[in-house]
């Protein structure tokens, strides 16, 4: 049995309204703060 057209639709605007942000940094200071604290994450 199929979901209808506009169901699925539904669905998938919210999913799209709803993400989770991740990996996202606000600003250099923070990356470099970042970077500071684990010094093996960078690569050369």
């Amino acid at each position: 049995m199929t979901t209808s057209k506009r169901r699925r639709e539904n669905a998938w605007k919210m999913r799209k309204q709803t993400q989770q942000p991740h990996g996202k940094i606000s600003s250099l200071h923070q990356l470099a703060e970042n970077t500071a604290d684990n010094p093996s994450d960078t690569t050369p």
